[in-house]
């Protein structure tokens, strides 16, 4: 059999079929990524837009590494409270409920559409047009509803049908589009084709960001064309850490997620683990603990100080770390929208990309079936308040792109959706990994607990005598899913053995679907 060119793991089919694409073409990882997350504009158009923002970590075969923040930023004008359309919605996930605050005064600058064309100029092999092409090519042909697209198109109605853009292409007679229909974009065709030949600039400099402030001047929105004109997409060094015997790389702040992952991990590998310790009660209560002082650590030394220069040498203190080990292990003595994509080549090179539109704001882009964000309408990255950021700032996110590397060369490419449910779906797949070595559909797969809000919510699948176990902060209670639920995040992971050997796993939660290039 040939040499395998690389692995692509994503949301949905369309989104792998699009990147394998590229990989067959002789693409490379990145190239692929591209492809893929151009697709999931379209395929996953509910949870993720190129009217959102992301971030891509980018490891290369010659172990050069970057992260691509091309996240949201807050407008350069705040204007007053009452002059913004922005008002809350509750969204219905079936066994539990989250309220989010959508309208144009939720709007946030988006980056996607920049991130991507930075990466493609830095790391792409392939020109842009033909990375395009079997996007185009799909999108045509209409978004067909799956099992997770018809879920996430319900659950999401109440925005979806806020605008007439929004009933359009998700509503059929009043209802929601049935499973099996199709939907379709013939304006985001039109606008993806103009930018591939074109590059980003009408997007930010054009009609686009034109037709965006014009919207939000009239309708209660804060954006304006300079914020769109003077984005930019930022490179960071990603946050390096070690877990046990190999390194996590992963977002640094400003982001949240990836320090409180690091965080996650340090305290927890105060704990030994045998493989034979996976889903039982040791295991259950260090992932609770752990997550639960992570929680506190956040509140305590993250989030006030989430833009300081020695952010990490606070959150990492070792008294601070120490203390959090002593008090995870006197817990076993008594004994959480988004998408990912993840591709490997047979080079090595891992492209590792989160976007979102959060649940968006309910408005579109003029002229382009692109919905635009709410992130100013997220709690979870808003946790000072709403309405209380800084002007002109890259905000803040649970997003977090991560990348394992073992000392034999072996690797795991991961991310995840999910919202602030992202930081403990991540931790536990890399846990699941270094400590249990369990196989890599089962790293992702198996299921998962999240402690928030006194529940602490559980996925079917554990052991009922372990979870009985389990010694609980006071006032938690526990709460039992029915099923596995993109609730928990959507993990879709990639990796590369030490023979060099490469696989991928896709979460089922969010019909993930992994494809092997030969």
């Amino acid at each position: 059999m040939s040499k395998c060119k690389g692995v692509i793991s994503a949301g949905d089919k369309l989104t792998a079929d699009a990147g394998a694409e590229i990989l067959k073409a002789g693409g490379n990882a990145f190239d692929a990524a591209i492809s893929a997350t151009f697709m999931s504009f379209a395929a996953s158009s509910s949870i993720t837009s190129a009217g959102g923002g992301g971030f891509l970590l980018a490891h290369q075969s010659n172990s050069t590494n970057l992260m691509y923040d091309f996240f949201a930023q807050t407008p350069r004008t705040k204007h007053k409270r009452d002059e913004l359309d922005f008002y809350p919605v509750t969204v219905d996930f079936g066994d539990k409920t989250q309220e989010f605050h959508v309208g144009l005064g939720s709007v946030a600058t988006p980056g996607n559409i920049a991130g991507l064309f930075q990466v493609h100029e830095d790391l792409g092999t392939m020109p842009m047009r033909e990375i395009m092409i079997p996007v185009l090519e799909r999108m045509k042909k209409g978004i067909e509803l799956h099992r997770q697209t018809k879920y996430q198109i319900d659950i999401l109605a109440p925005i979806l049908n806020i605008t007439d853009d929004g009933k359009l292409i998700y509503f059929k007679d009043q209802n929601t589009v049935n499973l099996g229909d199709k939907y379709y974009l013939p304006q985001m065709v039109e606008t993806f084709d103009y930018l591939s030949r074109t590059g980003p600039r009408e997007f930010y400099e054009g009609e686009i960001a034109n037709s965006v402030s014009k919207l939000c001047a009239d309708h209660g929105g804060s954006l304006s064309y300079e914020d769109f004109k003077t984005y930019h997409v930022l490179k960071r060094k990603p946050l390096a850490t070690n877990y046990r015997n190999v390194k996590i790389l992963t977002n640094p702040p400003p982001n949240s997620g990836g320090p409180l992952i690091a965080f996650l991990l340090k305290i927890i590998e105060g704990v030994s683990f045998e493989k034979s310790d996976y889903g039982k009660t040791k295991h259950l209560q260090a992932l609770v603990e752990a997550i639960r002082l992570t929680g506190l650590a956040r509140e305590e030394r993250f989030e006030s100080n989430v833009y300081a220069n020695n952010i990490l040498e606070h959150i990492f203190d070792s008294e601070f770390v120490t203390t959090m080990q002593q008090t995870l292990q006197k817990s076993l003595h008594k004994s959480g929208n988004t998408t990912h994509v993840s591709v490997i080549d047979q080079s090595g090179n891992v492209a590792s990309c989160t976007t979102s539109v959060g649940e968006g704001c309910g408005h579109y882009i003029p002229g382009t079936d692109i919905m635009l964000n709410n992130m100013l309408g997220e709690e979870d990255i808003n946790k000072q308040g709403f309405h209380l950021w800084k002007e002109n700032h890259r905000m803040s996110s649970m997003m977090s792109p991560t990348v394992v590397l073992r000392s034999d060369g072996a690797k795991m490419g991961l991310g995840s959706g999910g919202s602030n449910r992202i930081r403990s779906a991540i931790s536990q797949a890399v846990v699941n990994y270094v400590d249990f070595q369990i196989p890599d559909d089962d790293i992702v797969n198996n299921p998962r607990i999240h402690l928030e809000n006194d529940h602490l919510d559980i996925e079917p699948g554990f052991r009922w005598e372990a979870l009985e176990k389990l010694k609980l902060p006071f006032g938690v209670e526990k709460f039992y899913w029915k099923d596995l639920n993109m609730y928990f995040g959507g993990v879709h992971a990639v990796f590369m053995d030490a023979n060099g050997g490469l696989d991928g796993a896709g979460d089922r939660r969010r019909v993930g679907h992994v494809i092997k290039v030969y």
